[in-house]
């Protein structure tokens, strides 16, 4: 009954135009910055280590974005998840680096793209399936009612969602085996006894080792994406960027490198209010020597 009267106000707001719902995003974010202390100081934390050599101007325009951002990536899902599917693929007013996708498909040895929480990240799912099978890991959301909506906005074109469970990892290798491709958050914290430590802006965050192994066992190529949000709810940017590891360092802490530059060439719209440094249940807290390359 929840989930049928989500999907009902979810498909009415959705006939807003996209610069609509970003204004009232734009609301939403900042009512709930004020409102709500904690996740007011997550922002204020987590961007204070990625600026933390900047000017305290740069800290306070960047911080100012960002809770603006944040409430329209809240928003513009009802916007993407109900649209049809040739509306919002065509919201991508350009796309660079799709060379590099041709190039992974023709080694025929299947691709993984990592997305991370950037921009508008559901549109870059459904843009790739439209040219070739997309396995997606995902975290059912706390709210039950909520993943009906989810799934059936995310399932379209080609693209299969899996779980982050056992039975998920398994479809990821399968559709790799198959040379198709797979993408996941590389900056999504895992659980207990699936991941490292590894810096992320100089504080040690637990960051998933499924990546490292899905490398090594299939040989797939590894592309990074974002979806970069224009101004006026004019569409989006589509970015795609091969990522190549050095043999001898681990593949997490060449990952969380490799997402810091993608974070500061945008980082007003990456969701700082996510709490990338949790301490999974179970999990010991880093060491000065576990959290730092050697």
């Amino acid at each position: 009954m929840i989930s049928s009267l989500v999907a009902w106000l979810f498909n009415l707001a959705a006939r807003l135009p996209l610069r609509v719902l970003h204004r009232l995003g734009a609301v939403v974010g900042t009512l709930t910055y004020r409102l709500s202390g904690k996740y007011a100081e997550r922002m204020r934390e987590n961007l204070g280590y990625a600026l933390k050599e900047h000017p305290e101007a740069d800290f306070n325009n960047v911080l100012n974005a960002s809770i603006v951002e944040a409430g329209k990536g809240a928003v513009e899902l009802m916007w993407v998840w109900c649209r049809p599917l040739v509306e919002v693929t065509a919201s991508v007013k350009a796309c660079y680096g799709w060379e590099h996708i041709e190039a992974a498909r023709a080694r025929g040895k299947g691709i993984i793209f990592l997305t991370p929480h950037l921009g508008c990240f559901d549109v870059s799912a459904l843009y790739v399936a439209e040219h070739m099978p997309l396995t997606v890991l995902y975290r059912p959301p706390k709210l039950t009612w909520l993943e009906r909506v989810m799934r059936s906005g995310r399932e379209r074109a080609q693209v299969q969602l899996a779980r982050t469970d056992v039975g998920g990892v398994r479809q990821m290798y399968k559709a790799l085996k198959r040379a198709e491709a797979i993408g996941l958050l590389p900056d999504q914290v895992p659980g207990n006894g699936e991941g490292e430590w590894a810096d992320f802006f100089g504080r040690p965050a637990y960051t998933m080792t499924l990546i490292g192994r899905l490398v090594k066992s299939s040989g797939a190529s590894v592309v990074m994406t974002s979806v970069e949000r224009l101004a006026h709810g004019s569409g989006y940017i589509l970015r795609f960027t091969p990522l190549e590891f050095v043999v001898d360092l681990p593949i997490s802490r060449q990952v969380n490198a490799a997402l810091e530059k993608w974070v500061l060439m945008n980082p007003a719209q990456y969701l700082w209010s996510y709490n990338r440094y949790k301490i999974p249940a179970g999990i010991k807290p880093a060491t000065k020597q576990e959290d730092r390359p050697t």
